[in-house]
Order: structure tokens, then sequence, then C-alpha cells
């Protein structure tokens, strides 16, 4: 109660006191800083028990409904002690073929009661670590394009220009060069999208392991961006880390663009855009190139035939269920949430019973990891994009 200076139990014998004196209790309870339900409850407890009723009360429930009676908390201590591989879900299984004259506590009270006497082990989620995909050459346009921010630089108002390009593998056509205020994974599907809709879509697509073409702490180091090209149903392909000659192609044709569109740079991103698209059209047209024979390399790119639409919803005919992912990343079955990545936030996947209580994660036709009763997050499978032997990338 908010009483206002001596201790409490003062103040209440000031309050029965004037109250008692023929005072109104709506008044003397604005006074006291109390509503007049406290005020009433005051004086009800003076009335029954005398000066005894103003000392405080304990707030303490007269009784627990949820508390779990003390012998069976001992059983599961001693189920876990016997069985030390059993989880919260078996153990409960256990107590109710066992003793079946008792309620069963829920498996979250089981859980709680191993975690409350440090019977629950916490277990290291193993981080990803980029090794590289398979790398494979192709013989035609648009069986792979090569993407890549050049290293950032200054523009003339100090600020940073961040310039994402995007070539095709076989001719060396440069499909896009645009200057980004950011790295950020918004601005990349922007430039993505309109040089699908411009050339169609490619076979696969080759970048590093930077963002927003790969995440550190998602699952296989996927980014939404690489979700969405999956989905689009081209293949990734990653260089192995700190070997950019498996994308030297594309690093040579950054060497020409630093030199001859960055060097002074502009003083804006309009100025600085109006020179990458001049870089373009010289490149793609005008300037010879030594290794296709002196051609150009709009001589020899030539559109995909693949036309760029929004993909369709995945189908997992061969699944139990397909789940939608949440928003923070979640597949939320009944009342269970499981962890999975926030990359894959609005994509629909399919779960898989494949033994008794462990369930098969699938996105379209990668298998992702596995979950159980006790788990509340994906436990990965074996990497679907990364061969055992990552294979150096040759000249041509």
């Amino acid at each position: 109660m908010p009483w206002r200076t001596c201790r409490p139990m003062d103040e209440r014998l000031r309050f029965i006191a004037r109250l008692l004196e023929g005072e109104k209790m709506a008044p003397l309870c604005r006074e006291f800083g109390i509503s007049r339900v406290t005020g009433y409850k005051i004086y009800e407890r003076y009335k029954t028990c005398g000066l005894e009723g103003l000392n405080d009360r304990s707030r303490r429930p007269y009784r627990h409904a949820n508390k779990l009676p003390y012998q069976v908390e001992r059983t599961i201590l001693g189920i876990k002690k016997e069985y030390s591989s059993w989880g919260a879900p078996k153990i409960r299984d256990k107590l109710i073929r066992e003793f079946p004259m008792i309620k069963p506590p829920a498996v979250s009270t089981v859980h709680a009661v191993l975690d409350r006497n440090g019977l629950v082990k916490r277990r290291k989620r193993r981080r990803y670590k980029a090794k590289g995909t398979e790398l494979t050459a192709a013989h035609a346009p648009n069986g792979l394009w090569c993407a890549d921010f050049k290293g950032e630089f200054m523009l003339g108002n100090k600020q940073y220009c961040y310039p994402l390009t995007i070539t095709d593998y076989r001719s060396r056509y440069l499909l896009a060069c645009e200057g980004l205020s950011s790295t950020r994974s918004e601005f990349a599907f922007s430039v993505f999208e309109r040089a699908f809709k411009d050339f169609g879509l490619p076979g696969a697509i080759r970048t590093d392991n930077g963002s927003p073409f790969a995440s550190g702490n998602a699952l296989f180091g996927l980014s939404k961006l690489a979700v969405w090209w999956l989905r689009l149903g081209i293949q990734i392909q990653r260089i192995k880390p700190g070997c950019p000659q498996q994308n030297g192609r594309h690093e040579r044709m950054h060497l020409t663009l630093k030199k001859e569109a960055t060097k002074p740079a502009s003083f804006n991103f309009l100025q600085q855009q109006e020179r990458f698209d001049r870089f373009i059209a010289v490149y793609n047209h005008e300037r010879p190139h030594q290794a296709l024979g002196g051609a150009y390399p709009g001589d020899l790119y030539t559109p995909s035939v693949r036309e760029y639409a929004p993909p369709a919803e995945p189908d997992y005919p061969y699944h139990d269920k397909s789940v939608r992912v949440t928003h923070c990343g979640r597949i939320c079955i009944g009342r269970r949430k499981i962890n999975l990545s926030r990359v894959f936030a609005g994509q629909l996947v399919g779960i898989r019973e494949v033994e008794d209580q462990i369930w098969l994660v699938s996105f379209l036709d990668y298998d992702l990891g596995f979950f159980d009763r006790d788990e509340g997050r994906v436990e990965p499978a074996p990497n679907p994009f990364v061969p055992e032997k990552v294979l150096t990338m040759s000249p041509e």
C-alpha cells in the first residue's frame, strides 16, 4: 500500500483511529492515498482480529496447485540416474507406464525438474565454416553468372559507394554494374531482379562467401538472396575462402573497372552511375578482349531462354506435411516451436517422420536437418552444397 512516511502498521493504526472517531471513509482514503477497497479491507480485518489484523500478512499462496509432489520429482530423478541418455519425453512415458495411478506431469515439467537439478546438457551448436562449393565451368552463355561487390570507395560528397557487378562467365558480358550505398540484401535483390528481367535466368551464380551472398550464422551459410536463387531454380556456387582466383575472370574485370570508372571518383551516386553505364557500353561493345580472340562480349552473348517469373510454391508430395516458416525463422507444429533459420522466413518446407519421433526438414530437393521431441531446433544434415573435396577452379 502506498503509505506516506511511517511504518505501515503505524499508518493503519492512525487510519482506524480516525475512522472510529466518525470520519467518512472516502475522504479519509484519499488523504492516506489508498483505495476505498483497501480501506474497507483494513477495517474488516480490525473488526475481525483486532490490532493483530493490522500486521503485515504473508503474500505466499495458501496452496500450490501445480507444484509437483516430492515423491514424483524424486522418481523422475531416479529414472534419469538409471537411464542417463533419456530425455524428458521418454522419462514421462516411463512414469505413465510404471505409475498409472498418478497424474502424469507435462514434458515441460519433467524437463524443468531435470534442468533444476543440472541434468540437462547444453549442446553447442556447430558453427558453419565456409568451405566453398563444387565449381563447374559453363560452355554456353547463361550457364553461369559471376557476381561480386567491387571494393567500396568514397565519392566526392564523402558517401561510400559499393559497386555490385554481374558478368556472364562464358562470354564475359557485363550484365550489371550498380553503385549501391550498402551491401544489404534488399539492394542486391533489386539489382538481380532487374538483371533477370532483362537477360533471363542463368543456370548457376558464382560468388564469394561474403554478405549478402552468404551468411556465416545461417544454416549451411545460406542467405535470403541464395534461398531466392534456389527457388528460381538457380544453383549456387561459392568459391573457397581466400581463393579469389576461383572467380578470376570476374576479378580481372574489376581491375579494368577500377582503372577506368572509379579513379577519380565522381561527386555523387548519379554522376558515378553515369560512368558505370558508360563503362558497361564500352566493355561489352567497343573493347576487344584478348581472351575472346579480339571479339566483343556483345558478339558472343545472347539472353537466356529461361524467362524470369515469380517462383511457384514448392510441393512436397513425399512428406507428411508442408509448414511455412515464421518471420522469426521457426517451424510451428501445434504448440511446438522449432528454430530453423531466419533466411527461410516465409518459405514452405516439408516435414517427414523418418524414425520414431524424429523428423526430417527439407527445402525443395535439399535435406536441411532433423529434430526430435527433445530438441527445439533443427540439427543440420550433411551440407548438400559442399562436396567431399572442393574442386579448384581451372583457368577456363
